[in-house]
């Protein structure tokens, strides 16, 4: 059982990493990776709708028309994010105003549709449940990475405190620019070694 999920849990982290791999959801990606705070609240709460919506779409898929199935899907997954959204406004004000507008926009993710359709509409309702979290865990892995580089470069912090003194920082890397430049370099770094790994 543990080692079924250590294989489900690479596959998640690193082989079909969402970002990473599958260069999923990196609109949301790169405007909410300014900060590791920011990248972990994301993080968790697609986590979270990940994991209830692929357990009701694996539930309910013997049952779902195929020519409605996206309609279900959206009603499905905007649900959970709605009662996300709510409880991050009621518990976590300053999350809620940093995030803003993208958590509402986790009805649209890549990733959420891409799991629904090409996993939870095929499995049972526990490996759709574990498919949800593994994936959750290497989308917030990645956001936590990215972030992590772009406020100590852009800020000289990591979750709001100083790290180098009498560093100055490039404020470029928490504009949007930087955004770019960053996951740009991630990237060419994994595939690099993923190059040299099979050679």
């Amino acid at each position: 059982m543990i080692n079924k999920f250590t294989q489900e849990l690479k596959r998640g982290v690193i082989t079909e990493n969402p970002i990473f791999v599958s260069a999923l959801g990196l609109c949301p990606t790169l405007a909410v990776s300014t900060s590791v705070e920011n990248g972990i609240g994301m993080g968790i709460a697609v986590t979270l709708v990940l994991i209830c919506s692929n357990a009701i779409i694996s539930l309910f898929k013997s049952i779902i028309p195929d020519k409605v199935r996206i309609p279900v899907y959206i009603v499905v997954i905007a649900t959970f994010v709605s009662v996300i959204q709510l409880l991050i406004k009621a518990y976590f004000p300053e999350l809620d105003a940093h995030l803003g507008i993208f958590i509402p926009l986790i009805v649209v993710n890549c990733i959420i549709f891409a799991r629904a359709e090409s996993f939870a509409a095929k499995n049972a309702v526990l490996p759709s449940i574990t498919d949800g979290l593994v994936m959750g865990i290497g989308y917030t892995i990645a956001l936590v990475v990215l972030s992590a580089i772009r406020e100590l470069l852009g800020a000289n912090k990591l979750l709001g405190l100083e790290v180098i003194p009498g560093y100055s920082p490039m404020t470029i890397f928490i504009l949007a620019p930087g955004g770019f430049f960053t996951i740009a370099v991630v990237l060419a770094m994994i595939n690099s070694y993923k190059q040299r790994s099979i050679k």
